[in-house]
């Protein structure tokens, strides 16, 4: 393998795994905000009880 192709592939797999890290960050924090909703939604509930 030539040291240009070398440095392509590696290159793209940072890249591929720098937009993997990020997607699975914003997974991450779209869930913690869903389970503050449902956690508001449970001590409302549970305080008009």
């Amino acid at each position: 393998m030539t040291r240009f192709a070398l440095r392509s592939t590696a290159l793209v797999a940072a890249l591929l795994s720098l937009a993997a890290c990020e997607t699975v960050k914003g997974a991450g924090e779209d869930i913690q905000t869903a389970g503050q909703v449902i956690e508001g939604e449970a001590a409302e509930t549970q305080s008009e009880m």
